[in-house]
């Protein structure tokens, strides 16, 4: 066997973390004596952070603006749509009748009503909203989470950049050209990690040793044995060609700590049903598990893939058709009982005050309904939602006009987006310029 664990030992920094978990020790290339390969550990906050997690939940594919959180019930019937506005706790506020449990936690968040991006199609629209740039000209620009990963660096054997969907996120058979380092490397691309509906987590890296997950490996002796069969063609390809993935999973699986962030079954049967039995429930608690075992940055991913209608994907919000029912039946009820729970989860543990939550999609749907009784993409408006990290929430920023076409304020771009949660990470001016990322940015004033 190529590999020798054998007198391994994983290290923990001395005391508990800000929750109970402990900080972890070196990753597995540190301990196996690579150094640090691609300088995963390179960088340091330019200044404490307002933020030591942050969460970008994407809404991939787009909710419809109108038809949840900027509901036009005055305008034409063409563009107002069939569901009727209930009042938030925000005085004034009012949200479609979709989501009344995110109605009834407005004063966790701040709504941001006046979006605008100029990619109008998939995926290059998701590539603008991670990366804060179009898609082309190339070179593609680096993900968010890659960028507050380089700053933040690898403390431990958790990732500092971790992606949750089961596998990467794609349109159609293609992923996404901003879901990773881009122009840092393939050094920052994020630890794809995903959960069922029934709250089975899974690691695409971990596939290379067949029924291999975190919860099965009970101690050292039965991971050796795991280790040991591995298949002789990854052996002879000899330990320096591993990829630095597979590297970042066998390091997790070292350390019961690391691998206890992704064990839902430490949760209560009654915190599991709270967030919902659906593959969107069941990861944005394992998300609250990774901000409590303080990982830099999670881009928890409504969906997987974009389509909303195709059989056999996990159904993104891309709504062409079928809009109204997919909205009434599938998505919105998913997504109020996870995201309300998951914002409870954070506030009612403590953890929303030093943690940011991002909640958007790549763009808005055309407010004027199309011929068949659905929204098709709009990059001229669309919603956020942010919380946590010292925002100060129950307030809306920006406005739409009265058809929900266009902004009447100050339009709110992604790359706005970016360099905001960069100033939220502790990443100043001078830290992004040394960094060459998100230039030109400025941030987003009135949540700061």
């Amino acid at each position: 066997m190529v590999l020798e664990i054998g007198d391994l030992k994983a290290r923990t920094c001395q005391g508990p973390t800000r929750r109970g978990f402990l900080r972890l020790g070196a990753s597995l290339p540190g301990i196996l004596g690579l150094g640090t390969a691609a300088q995963i550990v390179e960088g340091a906050v330019s200044r404490a952070p307002r933020a030591k997690s942050v969460v970008f939940v994407f809404n991939w594919g787009a909710p419809s603006h109108l038809d949840t959180l900027d509901p036009k019930p005055n305008a034409p019937a063409e563009y107002r749509g069939p569901f009727g506005v209930i009042p938030t706790r925000t005085p004034g506020v009012h949200f479609t009748e979709l989501v009344p449990q995110i109605a009834q936690r407005s004063h966790l968040f701040t709504l941001v009503r006046s979006h605008v991006t100029t990619s109008p199609g998939h995926p290059d629209g998701g590539t603008h909203a991670l990366t804060g740039f179009p898609e082309r000209p190339l070179p593609v620009k680096p993900n968010f989470g890659s960028i507050v990963a380089k700053d933040r660096g690898q403390s431990g054997n958790l990732p500092a950049f971790i992606s949750v969907a089961r596998g990467a996120v794609m349109d159609g058979g293609r992923i996404l050209e901003g879901y990773g380092g881009g122009t840092l490397g393939k050094a920052y691309d994020p630890f794809l990690a995903g959960a069922s509906e029934t709250g089975e987590v899974q690691i695409p890296s971990l596939q290379l040793l067949d029924g291999l997950q975190p919860t099965r490996i009970s101690d050292r002796r039965t991971l050796i044995r795991q280790l040991d069969a591995i298949p002789q063609n990854l052996e002879a390809a000899g330990l320096e060609d591993w990829n630095r993935t597979a590297q970042a999973a066998y390091g997790l699986l070292m350390d019961p700590q690391a691998r206890n962030a992704f064990d839902l079954t430490k949760e209560s049967p009654q915190t599991r049903q709270r967030y919902g039995q659906s593959v969107f429930g069941q990861s944005a608690l394992l998300a609250r598990r990774l901000v409590e075992a303080e990982v830099p940055y999670i881009q928890l991913n409504y969906s997987r893939h974009v389509e909303a209608i195709t059989p056999g994907f996990e159904f993104g919000w891309d709504t062409h058709i079928y809009n109204f029912d997919l909205l009434q039946d599938l998505h919105c009820p998913i997504f109020d009982r996870a995201f309300s729970a998951f914002l409870d989860d954070l506030n009612e543990r403590g953890l929303l005050e030093d943690t940011l939550v991002i909640c958007m999609g790549e763009f808005g749907r055309t407010p004027k309904i199309n011929n068949r009784a659905a929204r098709d993409h709009w990059p001229p408006c669309y919603f956020s939602m942010w919380a946590g990290a010292g925002i100060e929430p129950g307030r809306v920023i920006g406005e739409s006009d009265r058809l929900g076409e266009h902004p009447l304020s100050d339009p709110i771009t992604p790359l706005m987006v970016g360099t905001t949660i960069a100033e939220f990470a502790g990443m100043d001016a001078q830290s992004r310029a040394e960094m060459e990322v998100l230039d030109g940015g400025t941030v987003i004033q009135g949540l700061l």
